[in-house]
């Protein structure tokens, strides 16, 4: 053989690079799937339960989490496909070249392999670095075959996570619209006052800002019922924010056009639940001014939470909201399953598309959110 097509032939026998350690996207994938299983069977336990709409709140956040979740997977597999296809693709220059190289061996006659014309000491170490080509040969197969076979199993993640997304964005519908309806037909929820509807009306047509709005309230309060508790005063600085998301601007950071206010904005992905962060009372609800749809809740007395940008409401001026209660859904329309597959899937913050502004008022001056709530 000559030396330079037994060089090639060594060259070509290189190990492939190392299949990705990253974390197994099929196990991963398991994981959703059992999430949004749970979610599933919660949504069935809510039919006739007392607490229907507990669960059903609770049904609503384990297929967000649950979605959420496949989301990244379908990412993750996205990236290991198209990362290992590279590779293959990579392999197949090397790969044409080998086979010509051993079927140029292959029509040599045996003598013609078994000399050498620099003399028997070069035949001797040509015959050693070809018993070596078959153990390389063996492991080049192997490498190929361990990567053909790990593209089969990451297309079949692929196809069984589609199914199981399609599923659970069908379900989370049904979930968001039992969880409306079961908000609007609640009863048993405690009043601290009745609304004058008139005054309000009247309050939301005067008002040039928030902070006029703010101040005017006292003037919506029609007939006094209850005393509230105050569950927040004590936890300041501990609350959770009221929906799931990334803080997007902190207090007094300009937006894209310029404009600071002193809340801060928080990205969440479309349609996320917003919850009651501490027993509050509803003090109004509707739109308002340039903030889109708001809720302005009082946790305790003198300090009020503006949260603008929700879609949707729930309950009523004057109610006592306890924490944890679903206060609404943030708008913009969730991907439907197609266009989650055929796209690039996003993650993280890339899927929180809508915002969600949070002031805090104190006595009728706002304050850093940061001194109630939780910005970590």
């Amino acid at each position: 053989m000559r030396r330079g097509a037994l060089a090639l032939l060594l060259a070509l026998l290189l190990p492939l690079p190392v299949l990705g350690q990253e974390e197994d996207s099929a196990e991963v994938a398991a994981v959703a799937a059992r999430q949004l299983r749970d979610a599933a069977a919660m949504m069935a336990q809510a039919e006739g339960a007392e607490n229907r709409l507990a669960v059903l709140t609770d049904t609503v956040r384990a297929y967000e989490d649950g979605l959420a979740l496949m989301r990244d997977t379908l990412r993750r597999v996205a990236v290991e496909k198209a990362r290992l296809q590279s590779e293959l693709d990579a392999d197949r220059e090397g790969i044409a070249k080998l086979l010509g190289v051993l079927q140029s061996i292959g029509q040599a006659p045996e003598p013609v392999l078994m000399l050498n014309p620099s003399g028997p000491l070069d035949t001797i170490r040509a015959g050693m670095l070809l018993s070596d080509v078959t153990p390389a040969l063996q492991a080049k197969a192997e490498g190929l075959r361990a990567k053909v076979r790990r593209l089969a199993e990451i297309e079949a993640t692929q196809g069984q996570a589609a199914d199981t997304l399609r599923q659970g964005l069908a379900d989370v519908q049904k979930a968001r619209a039992d969880l409306a309806a079961a908000a609007a037909d609640r009863t048993e929820l405690p009043r601290a006052y009745t609304e004058d509807p008139v005054a309000t009306a009247l309050l939301m047509a005067s008002a040039e800002s928030l902070e006029s709005f703010a101040e005017g309230l006292g003037q919506t309060v029609d007939q006094e019922i209850a005393t509230p508790p105050d569950e927040a005063t004590a936890r300041k600085g501990t609350l959770p924010l009221p929906v799931e998301g990334t803080i997007l601007r902190r207090p007094d950071e300009p937006d894209a056009g310029g404009v600071a206010r002193p809340g801060i904005v928080v990205a969440t992905e479309p349609r996320a639940l917003v919850a009651v962060p501490v027993t509050s009372t509803l003090r109004f609800r509707g739109p308002l001014l340039d903030y889109g749809t708001v809720a302005i809740l009082e946790p305790a007395p003198g300090t009020l939470f503006v949260l603008a940008g929700l879609a949707e409401v729930y309950g009523d001026a004057g109610e006592i909201l306890p924490e944890g209660a679903p206060l609404g859904l943030m708008g913009g329309e969730t991907p439907d399953a197609d266009a989650i597959l055929t796209g690039t899937p996003q993650a993280g913050d890339a899927a929180r598309t809508e915002s969600l502004y949070l002031e805090v008022r104190d006595a009728g001056e706002p304050v850093d959110p940061g001194t109630w709530f939780r910005l970590d």
